[in-house]
């Protein structure tokens, strides 16, 4: 696949923005956070999102200039609606808060509701990290692909989690996951790539394995853990969704196939401020421990490494930057048209080296 740097992506997703219509500074921030999606290897919420976002856009279906507010507070909670702007601006804006309150409280919760999509649940966890906080991310996906355990109409979705726990020496701990075993992102992004998905992903509606991501609409995912990933995603979704007053259930908008819509998506951002609980230093000194002690734990055979979460994403982010962030040749050609339909120079794809 071709490559493209991270500088070149970032400006072009900036430039696309702004062709969009959206004021200087959120598309910056946003450029930002869909570069970091795809240096991290999220490539399933990344740029390959680009076109179908500037197609909503367009069709007025997301607000370029909202007017993001808080409409419940406390001392260590709030509500943002989010007016319909991009996810990334609306959950920024919640994350920022919930550090500040954090600050003063030792722990904030944050909810959005009327957000977007805002990329991999990890971008917003990880702010934690500069902080010395500990940081989660609760989100209701933007379309369900999900049906209750036993079911076969689709009223929940991927409501991914993400965690991120700073550490001392040792790369910070940082989950991101999906209720399902693929978040449906990955099932676009093998799509585009034309591969076909692991068996165990997908199942059609009469319970047969579902490969061939270009037939995703004739089934659904499955979720972590048969019926307790199915309660973890319902979990999820009253938090992320329904406690802050955003869609769940039958009131998901599928953002895939209308672009018109008000979404009404909700996230859930929770700060906890080490500083509160102890030494922070100590508690990171901790973290190394255990994280050096997971690493170097005794291996089945055949096992090279055992892995942290967090740890693969963190080492593709060093290798894209020196070699630059692999596209395929069809997401390529997506925002080729895409630039020409706004009148912007295309992405500058290079050769930088073999991953």
């Amino acid at each position: 696949m071709p490559n493209i740097s991270a500088s070149h992506l970032e400006h072009f997703i900036v430039s696309a923005f702004e062709g969009l219509g959206f004021p200087a500074d959120d598309a910056r921030l946003i450029g930002r956070l869909m570069t970091e999606a795809d240096l991290q290897g999220s490539d399933g919420h990344g740029v390959i999102r680009l076109p179908a976002y500037a197609r909503r856009i367009q069709a007025g279906g997301i607000n370029r200039t909202p007017q993001i507010r808080v409409v419940q507070e406390r001392a260590a909670m709030a509500v943002i609606d989010g007016d319909n702007g991009m996810g990334h601006v609306v959950v920024s804006q919640a994350v920022d808060l919930a550090i500040s309150k954090a600050r003063e409280s030792g722990v904030a919760w944050v909810s959005t509701r009327f957000s977007n999509h805002a990329g991999p649940a990890s971008l917003y966890a990880r702010r934690a990290l500069d902080e010395e906080m500990i940081g989660l991310y609760f989100a209701v996906g933007n379309a369900n692909h999900l049906p209750p355990w036993g079911g076969a109409e689709m009223l929940l979705s991927t409501n991914p989690i993400a965690a991120a726990i700073p550490a001392g020496t040792e790369p910070p701990v940082v989950l991101d996951m999906a209720t399902t075993v693929a978040a449906y992102g990955k099932v676009k992004a093998k799509a585009k790539r034309g591969e076909m998905m692991p068996e165990g992903w997908m199942i059609d509606r009469q319970g047969n394995p579902l490969i061939d991501p270009k037939r995703a609409d004739e089934g659904f995912l499955l979720p972590i853990g048969g019926h307790k990933g199915y309660g973890l995603a319902l979990m999820v979704g009253l938090l992320a969704g329904t406690l802050g007053g955003a869609a769940m259930g039958r009131e998901v908008v599928d953002f895939n196939a209308d672009f018109v819509s008000v979404t009404n998506t909700g996230q859930a951002i929770l700060m906890i401020d080490l500083a509160a609980f102890g030494d922070p230093a100590q508690f990171k000194d901790a973290v190394d421990v255990l994280v050096r002690d997971l690493r170097q734990a005794e291996r089945l055979p055949g096992v090279e490494r055992i892995w942290l979460p967090g740890e693969q994403s963190h080492a593709r982010r060093d290798q894209y930057r020196i070699h630059g962030i692999p596209l395929p040749d069809a997401v390529v050609s997506d925002l080729g048209a895409l630039a020409a339909s706004l009148s912007i120079a295309p992405p500058a794809i290079e050769e930088l080296g073999s991953l």
